[in-house]
C-alpha cells in the first residue's frame, strides 16, 4: 500500500493529485505544521531524516523530494500515463519542467516569503529600521526581478500549448502546480498580467482528480 506522509499546506498536495490521477489506492497519514514557526512536526524524522514533506512509503520503499516521487510513480505504476513517450521532443519538455519547478521556479518565490517575513518580524526598535531597509533592498533588487522573469517566461511558455509538456496534460502540470499557486498567493499572478497562466490555473483547478486530492488532503494554502 502507498502511504503519503502529508504536511499540510505542503508540497505533498502534489503527490495525491498525482495518485488521484492515476487511479491508485493509497493511505494518507496527515502531519500538521506548527502553529508558530510553521514547521512540521519531528515525527516526520522517523520516515525520512531531514523530517519534510512530501514522503511517499511503498512496499519498504521510501521516496522523498517531489520530484523523485513523481517519477518514481510514473515509472512504476504509470504504464504509459501522464508521460510522453520516451526519445520525443515533449518527453525532453516534460522532463526540464519536471525539475524546473523546484530548481528555478520555487527559490524567487521562497526568498520572497522570507524576506517578507524579516520586514514584517517583531524586533527590538533600534534593529528595526535597518533589517527592513535591508529587506527591501533584496526583494527590489534581486528577487521582485527574479521573479518577474521567471512568471514572464512561463507565460510565454504556455502560450504556445495548453499544458508545459505540449497538448497533453502530463505529471510535469502536476509538478508545475506549487509555484503556479505560489505565483498567485503572493507573486502577482493576475488574469489581466499573465493570461496564459492564470487560464492554466483555471484549467488545472477543473480536472476532476485535483479536486479529489483537495478533498482528501483538505484545503491548503501554500506556506513554503
Amino acid at each position: 500500500m502507498i502511504v503519503v506522509h502529508h504536511l499540510n499546506n505542503s508540497r505533498s498536495q502534489r503527490v495525491l493529485w498525482l495518485l488521484e490521477e492515476l487511479g491508485l489506492d493509497y493511505e494518507v497519514k496527515r502531519y500538521e505544521r506548527d502553529p508558530k514557526t510553521a514547521l512540521a512536526p519531528p515525527e516526520l524524522r522517523a520516515v525520512h531524516p531531514l523530517g519534510k514533506s512530501p514522503v511517499v512509503t511503498d512496499d519498504g520503499v521510501t521516496v522523498a523530494e517531489s520530484g523523485a516521487i513523481v517519477e518514481y510513480l510514473i515509472e512504476r505504476y504509470g504504464e504509459g500515463r501522464l508521460a510522453p513517450p520516451a526519445g520525443t521532443p515533449e518527453r525532453r519538455r516534460f522532463t526540464y519542467w519536471l525539475h524546473y519547478a523546484e530548481g528555478s521556479a520555487m527559490p524567487p518565490l521562497l526568498l520572497k516569503l522570507v524576506f517578507d517575513r524579516v520586514e514584517n518580524a517583531p524586533m527590538p526598535f533600534f534593529v528595526r529600521p535597518v533589517a527592513r531597509s535591508i529587506a527591501r533592498r533584496v526583494k527590489q533588487t534581486f528577487v521582485l526581478p527574479q521573479i518577474e522573469t521567471h512568471l514572464s517566461y512561463m507565460d510565454a511558455e504556455l502560450a504556445k500549448s495548453p499544458w508545459f509538456a505540449g497538448s497533453e496534460f502530463t505529471a510535469a502540470d502536476i509538478q508545475m502546480s506549487f509555484p503556479i499557486e505560489g505565483a498567485a498567493a503572493r507573486g502577482g499572478l493576475t488574469e489581466a498580467t499573465r493570461p496564459h497562466r492564470w487560464s492554466y490555473l483555471q484549467r488545472i483547478h477543473e480536472r476532476p482528480a485535483y479536486r479529489r486530492a483537495v478533498e482528501r488532503g483538505g484545503p491548503y494554502e501554500i506556506v513554503r
